[in-house]
């Protein structure tokens, strides 16, 4: 392109500077052909454009034979609770236990004051004596006149009279010793007792307070913790399962999902359906002799239902999408995803029933880092848990 004689009307052609400034441009003109020609094959860093394999960490995959188990979140309830009540009118002279212990059946609690009772009891007896009195007397007046009237020394209805009297004092003394028996049974009730070995409560009377069996009556309450029931419901669908397994055998589960009790036992199962939540409600009893799980809190139940040949795969490294839960495998040296069917998980593993086969290899780490296709070099992770310590858990 020759340069208009406008841009430089009076500077010679042959200057030493603009030679220098053509030479610039040109050269500039060189650099902006080369960015826009096409660019050099890439493939990455590594040596001959090849991307580096990262390197993860892998679980392999061994066929195990797990107990599928159901879970729900059950409540613990005292397998007996009562209400300990007064049972005649007095005031409360001594309480007899503390609050919170554990009491046995038969043990005493509270002691209502005993002199009114013991004299009404008194009162009964003298009556009771005075009837036994009287019919002693009807007695001996039947016996005198009945020879009398078979020889027709007296009439007949004197001797009616006499036996009349007789079944009436007989009467009189047993009516009396009902209420001697009554008498003595008010008299028992002023000490107030354990009807069942459990925990006791607060108390809800003081000493000095007077107490009245129709109107306020109740004094504390029992719950017995040893054996433990706990309360939970299943869906429909896993009830027929449960039915089909045949299971009864329960365990109880921390929040953090730790062993609690002993393996205890389905007690109850119910025989409707709630139709707000489509579950049904069962029980399960668990011996809780240091009572670890108290009355009310809240656990984690697992039933057992049954076996199935399954792989245990650390729940990190099982991951969601759109079609449902999915792995990263190592397949020819690249990461592959592996969709899977899951049965719930055992300990702090997914119980996988399907998608894997043994040998295949788990990634369990850099999983946000992986692309389908992407290279991979495999390191062992800690092996699974054994299936013996940890039950699966169905869904």
């Amino acid at each position: 392109m020759r340069a208009s004689s406008k841009v430089f009307p009076s500077v010679p052609a042959s200057a030493p500077w603009r030679r220098t400034l053509l030479a610039a441009v040109a050269g500039a003109g060189l650099m902006v052909l080369a960015a826009c020609g096409p660019a050099p094959a890439s493939g990455g860093p590594g040596a001959g454009g090849a991307m580096p394999a990262m390197p993860v960490q892998v679980r392999v995959m061994q066929e195990q034979t797990l107990p599928l188990t159901l879970e729900a979140v059950g409540q613990a309830e005292g397998s007996k609770q009562v209400e300990v009540r007064a049972r005649v009118s007095g005031l409360i002279e001594r309480q007899r236990y503390q609050e919170g212990e554990r009491v046995r059946a038969g043990a005493p609690l509270y002691q209502i004051e005993r002199a009114p009772f013991e004299i009404a009891v008194q009162q009964a007896r003298a009556q009771l004596a005075q009837q036994q009195a009287q019919l002693e007397q009807a007695r001996r007046e039947a016996d005198r006149l009945g020879p009398l009237a078979q020889a027709q020394a007296i009439s007949q209805r004197e001797a009616d009279n006499a036996q009349s009297s007789l079944r009436l004092a007989e009467a009189g003394v047993a009516q009396a010793q009902a209420l001697v028996r009554e008498a003595e049974l008010n008299l028992s009730y002023t000490t107030v007792t354990a009807p069942i070995s459990g925990i006791s409560g607060r108390s809800l009377k003081s000493e000095g307070a007077l107490v009245n069996p129709t109107t306020d009556s109740l004094l504390t309450t029992l719950t017995q913790a040893d054996p433990i029931w706990v309360r939970f419901a299943l869906s429909e669908s896993e009830l027929a399962r449960l039915r089909t397994a045949g299971g009864t055998q329960v365990r109880l589960l921390s929040a953090e999902g730790q062993p609690l009790l002993a393996q205890g036992k389905l007690n109850f199962s119910g025989s409707t359906v709630d139709t707000a939540l489509g579950t049904v409600q069962l029980r399960a009893e668990f011996a809780n002799p240091d009572l670890q799980v108290l009355p009310g809190q809240f656990v984690k139940a697992q039933v057992v239902a049954g076996e199935a040949r399954a792989f245990l795969v650390p729940q990190a490294a099982v991951m969601q999408n759109e079609q449902g839960r999915m792995v990263w495998v190592i397949r020819d040296g690249q990461a592959q995803p592996a969709p899977i069917q899951t049965g719930g998980w055992s300990g702090s593993d997914w119980v996988v029933t399907g998608g894997l086969k043994a040998g295949d290899q788990v990634i369990v780490d850099n999983l946000l880092k992986l692309r389908p296709g992407a290279p991979v070099t495999a390191q062992a992770a800690a092996a699974a848990t054994p299936a013996a310590s940890a039950p699966a858990s169905g869904n």
